[in-house]
């Protein structure tokens, strides 16, 4: 079984072009997803600055509680003499 050397290198190279098309693939496959999710959060993040910039000075700051200090005009809680009783368990 003798085979010329020539056979040998061009499997040999066929072998190679195949495995390296493969990594190859792979590599581009595994570069693409994350472009694409880079994409994205650069996209999200434009978006929320986009948003901040324009609520600037247009609304109220959040930590505000504009209910912090209301009045209290339930009648209900002075109406009932007896708060300070014991209830029945049973």
């Amino acid at each position: 079984m003798n085979i010329p050397k020539k056979v040998i290198f061009i499997i040999i190279a066929v072998v190679l072009l195949i495995v390296l098309s493969i990594t190859g693939y792979f590599c581009w496959i595994n570069f693409k997803k994350s472009e694409i999710k880079n994409t994205f959060q650069n996209v999200s993040n434009a978006a929320e600055d986009i948003t901040n910039s324009a609520n600037k000075g247009v609304l109220p700051s959040i930590q505000t509680n504009p209910l912090e200090n209301k009045p209290d005009v339930n009648p209900a809680d002075k109406a009932n003499p007896f708060k300070d009783i014991k209830t029945n368990p049973f």
